[in-house]
C-alpha cells in the first residue's frame, strides 16, 4: 500500500502537479478568571473565546489554499486556570510549530516570548491589551493583531475631541488592567489637549446592583464635566453609571460609548458577512479578541499565498514589509507597525447596539499613515527593536 502511495506521488509530480504545501498553526488560549460581574446572567462566560476565530480563520485560508495549492492545519488548545502555558508550547515547539496565536495575558505572553527556542518562531497577540507589550516591553517575536489600549484611548480621544466634550470625568477601578486603560486615557488627553478636570477611584464593593442607586449620583456630585469616562476592563460597576451621574452627562470608556475592534453591530465593508460566518460556525457572536484572532490567522493565510511558499523566514519578511495589505471588513488595508510589531487597524466606536463612528476621524492626520494617529507613532514608542 505504500509503494502504491508512493508511486502515485511520483506520478503526480511527472505530471507537473505539486503536493500540497502545508502551513501549521497553533493557537494557545486558557480559561477566563472566574470574575462574575453583576450581569454575568445576561450574557454566558466563554471559554473558547480566540479559538472559534481562528477555527474560521483557517476555513478563509483553505478556501483560498485550494486554488493555490496550499494548505492550513490548525491545533487548538485552550488550558485549564492551573495548566501552564510553557509546558504546552514547550510540546508544540518540539512539533515545529512555528506560527503561534495566543489569546492569554501579557505575564504569560512574555513567559513565552522569552523560552528558549521561542525565537525562531512567532507569537500572534490576540489576548493582551497592554501597551507595555508594545513598548518597553516589547520582543522581536510577537506581533499584535488585538489593539492596545493606546489605540482604543486615542479612538475615544479623537471623536470627544471633535464633539468639543474636552472636559473629563475619570472613574477607574483599581484592578490592573482597569489602570492601564486609565493611563492610556490620561496620555490621550495630553496629546489632544483635553483635560482631566477630576479623577475618583471606584473602591466599593462589586455588588453594584445594591450600591448604585444609592452611590453612583451622590460620587459624581459636585464636578462639573462634560463626558464621564469609566475604566472597568471587567465590567464589575461600569454599567450602572449612565443614567444615574448627579449631572445629565454621557458616559464613555469601556462602558457607555467604547472603543472597541470588533462590534456585533458592525455592518460596513462587508463585515455582516463575517459576523453570519461567524454566528454559524460559533453559535455567538463574534468578540474583539475572535476577531484579533482571525487577523492572525487570516495574516499566515494572506502571506503564504503571496509569496507562494510556506517557508517561514518568508512568511515573516512579507508580514513586516509594506507589502501587506491585510483585509479586515474595516474600509481600510490593514498592515504591521515594523517599530513595535502593531497591527495597524480602524478601531470602531459604538453604543450598546449600534457603531457610532469609526476612527480614525477626518482632521486627524498623520504624514505616512492615517492609522498611526493612534496608539504610539514611530517616534513616541520605547520599542526599539530592529525587524528585518
Amino acid at each position: 500500500m505504500l509503494r502504491i502511495a508512493t508511486l502515485l506521488l511520483g506520478l503526480l509530480l511527472a505530471c507537473g502537479v505539486q503536493a500540497e504545501a502545508v502551513v501549521h498553526i497553533a493557537f494557545l488560549g486558557k480559561k477566563p478568571e472566574d470574575i462574575r460581574p453583576a450581569t454575568a446572567n445576561l450574557e454566558p462566560v466563554y471559554a473558547d473565546v480566540g479559538l472559534k476565530g481562528a477555527e474560521l480563520g483557517i476555513e478563509d485560508d483553505n478556501t483560498t489554499g485550494r486554488f493555490t495549492g496550499q494548505r492550513f492545519r490548525l491545533l487548538g488548545a485552550v488550558l485549564g486556570r492551573g495548566e501552564d502555558p510553557q509546558r504546552a508550547l514547550y510540546f508544540l515547539l518540539k512539533e515545529g510549530y512555528r506560527h503561534v496565536v495566543v489569546n492569554l495575558p501579557a505575564a504569560d505572553l512574555l513567559a513565552l516570548a522569552d523560552m528558549e527556542g521561542a525565537e525562531n518562531i512567532l507569537l500572534y497577540n490576540a489576548g493582551a491589551y497592554d501597551d507595555a507589550l508594545r513598548g518597553r516591553q516589547c520582543r522581536a517575536n510577537v506581533l499584535h493583531t488585538l489593539p492596545s489600549h493606546a489605540m482604543r484611548a486615542d479612538a475615544l480621544g479623537q471623536y470627544l475631541k471633535k464633539k468639543r466634550w474636552e472636559d473629563w470625568f475619570l472613574v477607574p477601578g483599581t484592578r490592573e488592567q482597569d489602570l492601564r486603560f486609565a493611563a492610556a486615557l490620561k496620555r490621550t488627553a495630553r496629546r489632544f489637549g483635553l483635560e482631566i478636570v477630576a479623577e475618583k477611584p471606584w473602591t466599593y464593593g462589586f455588588d453594584a446592583r445594591r450600591t448604585a442607586q444609592s452611590l453612583v449620583a451622590t460620587f459624581t456630585q459636585g464636578v462639573d464635566y462634560d463626558i464621564l469616562l469609566v475604566a472597568d476592563e471587567a465590567g464589575l460597576f461600569g454599567d450602572y453609571f449612565p443614567y444615574r451621574t448627579w449631572l445629565p452627562r454621557p458616559v464613555a470608556g469601556t462602558q457607555g460609548l467604547v472603543a472597541t475592534a470588533w462590534h456585533p453591530a458592525h455592518e460596513q465593508w462587508g463585515a455582516v458577512q463575517l459576523q453570519n460566518r461567524f454566528r454559524e460556525h460559533a453559535g455567538r457572536w463574534m468578540k474583539p479578541r475572535d476577531y484579533a484572532a482571525w487577523l492572525a490567522v487570516r495574516a499566515i493565510g494572506e502571506a503564504t499565498t503571496r509569496t507562494q511558499s510556506a517557508d517561514f523566514a518568508k512568511i515573516r519578511e512579507f508580514l513586516l514589509s509594506d507589502r501587506l495589505a491585510l483585509a479586515g471588513f474595516k474600509g481600510r488595508p490593514l498592515s504591521f507597525r515594523k517599530w513595535n510589531g502593531q497591527l495597524r487597524q480602524p478601531i470602531l466606536l459604538s453604543g450598546p447596539r449600534a457603531v457610532v463612528a469609526v476612527a480614525p476621524l477626518e482632521g486627524f492626520l498623520h504624514p505616512v499613515n492615517e492609522m498611526d494617529t493612534l496608539g504610539y507613532d514611530e517616534r513616541e514608542s520605547s520599542c526599539h527593536l530592529v525587524r528585518n
